[in-house]
């Protein structure tokens, strides 16, 4: 009989694609943060020293005036990037903002911002014309409204690198690590093997084109990242600076920003799903796009966050259900108002592509559920399972 099992530390289920649990039902993710007390992160910081001092002769060698390159949206942990590369490891970084279609008025402020503590920043912005096609064929053929221009936002750092004869590539946090989906990312320092990813699926495009559709080739070149081997012969490093650095946190890197000037959301917090106001700033897609992972896993932001705050010690398992039950997977009308006009479907058509991806082993249709009090998707689903609690279907 199928089940959805929980880990037994923290609230991860094993529904999130390509997680990792042991024996024991604990996760890969819980199991990493229990080793971090015996890292070695002295050593580790050596070796990032040592990768950031190959990288300034490197670059001066080449007559390059960057020696690093790091992609950046003005969040929390592309703040506290840029700032350690610059102010603790002496790098003298290009930072490269892939900015979304249609980017939020708070991404706008956050990267002026970033801008301002003293960056050089190039913005790239695709044309929104295939951004917008791409985003509507992503949200009918996966249910993942932001599928496509998460390629575009990880292939900009590498791409830039490539055209800027740049040696060095900071990205922020390997998911194998921090997610425990360690079973599609190697655990490992190394950001090439981001192409592992989930929902990057090896980094190739061929699925997004669509002649038909006005979706070439040559449309998507900004979404390709380049071949790692061509990059490693090109001399090109790439790192995930939480493999490197002990004081990585999601909630640490967001009281540093926001020391240093990061705005967050003032919405509603069960408008947006979650619990904290300082993630997704960029795009308002991320809203609703995090509802239908709910819808489709069991599980959405709000576990992640939670997730975190358990492993760091901020919340026991016990309470972090409250935090779940609350917030997981809520979506304000107005998110979903934008995602309908942004993907050219009326509020009806919408529905009907979430409800093609519905897990509905984990979840029944409201008007099949005679609890009225009983937690509601939007008026319309309602989940079978109990938060924390394994559940056989």
């Amino acid at each position: 009989m199928p089940k959805m099992r929980y880990c037994k530390r923290c609230l991860q289920p094993d529904t999130r694609p390509g997680v990792v649990f042991d024996d024991e039902q604990i996760c890969f993710a819980c199991r990493y943060e229990e080793s971090k007390k015996t890292i070695d992160w002295a050593a580790r910081e050596a070796e990032l020293r040592g990768y950031a001092e190959e990288a300034k002769a490197e670059a001066k060698k080449r007559g390059n005036v960057y020696d690093c390159v790091i992609g950046v949206s003005g969040g929390k942990d592309s703040t506290y990037q840029a700032i350690y590369a610059k102010e603790r490891l002496g790098l003298n970084p290009l930072l490269i903002n892939c900015a979304p279609d249609e980017i939020s008025e708070i991404g706008r402020k956050n990267i002026d911002n970033l801008s301002h503590l003293g960056f050089d920043i190039i913005s790239i912005h695709p044309n929104p014309v295939v951004a917008r096609k791409l985003a509507r064929k992503s949200f009918l053929d996966r249910g993942n409204i932001v599928a496509a221009s998460e390629y575009c936002l990880w292939a900009s750092s590498y791409i830039m690198a490539v055209r800027m004869n740049i040696p060095f590539i900071i990205q922020g946090e390997n998911a194998a690590l921090t997610l425990g989906a360690a079973k599609n990312q190697e655990a490992t320092g190394n950001a090439f093997s981001v192409l592992q990813l989930n929902t990057l699926r090896g980094g190739k495009t061929d699925e997004f084109l669509d002649p038909d559709g006005g979706i070439t080739e040559k449309d998507l070149a900004l979404y390709q990242i380049p071949d790692v081997k061509m990059m490693e012969e090109m001399g090109i490093r790439a790192v995930f600076l939480q493999y490197y650095s002990k004081e990585w946190s999601q909630v640490r890197n967001a009281d540093f920003a926001i020391a240093r000037g990061l705005t967050g959301r003032t919405d509603d917090l069960h408008a947006l799903g979650r619990y904290r106001r300082y993630t997704a700033l960029d795009s308002d897609m991320q809203i609703p796009n995090q509802m239908i992972k709910y819808l489709k896993f069991g599980f959405g932001y709000a576990t992640d966050e939670v997730c975190y705050d358990i492993r760091e010690g901020r919340l026991s398992r016990e309470d972090a259900k409250w935090y779940v039950d609350e917030f997981d997977g809520l979506c304000g009308e107005k998110y979903i108002e934008d995602a309908c006009r942004y993907l050219m479907v009326t509020e009806e058509e919408f529905w009907e592509v979430v409800d093609h991806y519905v897990n509905f082993d984990l979840f029944a249709r409201a008007d099949e559920v005679e609890d009225k009090n009983a937690k509601c998707i939007c008026g319309r689903y309602v989940p079978r399972f109990t938060v924390g609690e394994d559940f056989d279907y």
